[in-house]
């Protein structure tokens, strides 16, 4: 391993012997009703950059679709590898973004800032416009996708972030980022035997620790869908596929762990989650981008993800799913999830 790594998904730092430490410098900027950062909210002026292999941008993904926002914010979708460089359109008709018109979304973060130096990542908000980054701050993104374009949700869009569970809403989700969004990267990216051991006796814990909360709870704030649950499921997702044998998570499988797999399968059943996600560009991004550890490149047969839609039970438990609210309607046309990993946009 490197002394110092990074890629241009996140900015992953790893050195020898020491923790993982991941670079969390983002723009910060954020697109609001009244405009306050310069960019205020409006339908068709910004587009959404998100790779489907990453777990970052498929929480932006499922929010938007949750939220009924693909009118009024487009998506771009870049293939699942990438250089050290930039995230790539390879996916699009002469590897050029149809909104964009660029082959590399590093060309939309200098639009912003030509000295820009930190991580290319995604997702990452684009105005049309001048064709520059607004922001990449994932975790504010969503949330502002479901309180500052409140006036483009669709009819029946649910509330993933009720204002009288915000306080509780806000600390879980910091626990579930700290410890398992991020927790598997510890794992995947220790410095040392002493500092992996460390990284995978804290993400189980954590792991059990949510887990007992579902024995009780049909999802993480009660009867009806969250933040939360966008924020966990797109680490559980990819839990077998990757991270229990690339990031050697291997005290269990996540279908090992009964209330967590069924949890994971509800919601990967449900309408706006599994149909944002496309196992081959998952395993196809982590197995070849990552050579330092995986420096064949050769990319897993496996699991079968025919078994992610097996019968779950957790309807037994009752509640609500999406609240007082619907569940969306198909996926947009050319935004399908294809066996190639393609779609139009």
């Amino acid at each position: 391993m490197t002394e110092r790594q990074e890629h241009s998904k996140g900015g992953v730092y790893s050195v020898p012997g020491q923790a993982f430490e991941r670079d969390s410098r983002y723009i910060t900027t954020r697109i609001t009703k009244d405009g306050a950062d310069g960019y205020a909210v409006e339908a068709g002026r910004y587009r959404l950059v998100a790779a489907r292999a990453c777990p970052w941008a498929n929480r932006t993904l499922i929010v938007r679709r949750l939220l009924g926002l693909e009118d009024a914010i487009s998506v771009g979708l870049p293939g699942p590898t990438h250089d050290a460089d930039s995230w790539t359109f390879d996916l699009d008709e002469g590897g050029l973004d149809p909104v964009l018109g660029i082959h590399r979304l590093k060309d939309a973060y200098l639009a912003r800032d030509p000295h820009y130096s930190k991580g290319i990542t995604v997702p990452a908000i684009v105005d049309t416009r001048d064709g520059a980054v607004v922001t990449n701050d994932f975790a504010q993104i969503t949330l502002d996708f479901s309180t500052e374009w409140t006036d483009f949700h669709r009819d029946g869009a649910p509330d993933l972030y009720p204002a009288h569970l915000r306080e509780e809403m806000d600390a879980l989700m910091r626990y579930i980022y700290t410890e398992i969004n991020n927790g598997v990267y510890r794992c995947g990216f220790a410095g040392s035997q002493e500092a992996y051991a460390s990284a995978y006796y804290r993400l189980f814990d954590a792991l059990d620790t949510v887990s007992e909360r579902l024995e009780t709870r049909r999802f993480l704030m009660g009867e009806s869908i969250t933040e939360a649950d966008v924020r966990l499921f797109t680490t559980l997702v990819r839990f077998d596929a990757v991270y229990h044998g690339h990031f050697k998570t291997n005290r269990s499988k996540l279908s090992e762990m009964p209330v967590l797999w069924a949890y994971a399968r509800d919601l990967f059943q449900t309408p706006g989650f599994g149909d944002t996600v496309d196992f081959q560009q998952i395993k196809s991004h982590y197995y070849e981008v990552h050579r330092d550890i995986n420096p064949s490149g050769i990319v897993p047969l496996g699991p079968d993800p025919a078994v992610w839609l097996t019968a779950h039970g957790r309807e037994t438990m009752g509640g609500r799913p999406f609240g007082d609210g619907t569940p969306p309607g198909p996926v947009k046309p050319g935004e399908e999830v294809t066996p190639d990993g393609r779609a139009d946009a």
